[in-house]
């Protein structure tokens, strides 16, 4: 099964890396370093400020701080995923939130299937007991964005 999803990708997918400053922040309470979101790619791997927190997941309507490993590669679902595993990977919303005192440094590595390509729900993850979720979708990345600006979660825009 793993290749239906490999060969959602195309021949010609897309990796980006995003590296962010954080500077210290007098109101860290009144300022986000990342607004809440859900990354829109694929996959993304983060290499963590191996010193400096500020990661942080929604799950249940409440914040959790992503604990910070050295060195270590955070691996995180992402949109696209979820829409071809009909759901059942899901891609979590979060944040990253400034520091008083201390900058902090990330890198993300975030994959895409190739501009333009068509992604639905693997066809193995779709039964009586489980419908598909969500619609066909050409080029997620311009849904994102459209939706992302909007301030809403681009992923429902796409949900049947």
């Amino acid at each position: 099964m793993i290749d239906r999803f490999l060969r959602q990708y195309g021949d010609r997918p897309v990796m980006y890396a995003r590296f962010s400053f954080y500077p210290p922040c007098p109101r860290p309470k009144l300022v986000h370093g990342l607004k809440p979101h859900a990354d829109g790619s694929a996959i993304t791997l983060l290499l963590q400020d191996k010193e400096v927190g500020g990661l942080q997941i929604l799950k249940d309507d409440k914040w959790y701080r992503v604990p910070i490993m050295p060195y270590a590669l955070l691996f995180n679902i992402a949109d696209q995923v979820e829409i071809m595993s009909n759901g059942l990977l899901k891609s979590p919303v979060h944040r990253a939130v400034t520091n008083l005192e201390k900058e902090r440094i990330t890198v993300a590595m975030l994959r895409s299937p190739e501009s333009g390509s068509e992604i639905d729900p693997v066809k193995e993850l779709i039964d009586d007991k489980r419908p598909k979720l969500y619609k066909i979708v050409k080029d997620y990345t311009a849904t994102y964005f459209q939706y992302f600006q909007q301030g809403k979660r681009p992923i429902n825009a796409v949900k049947i």
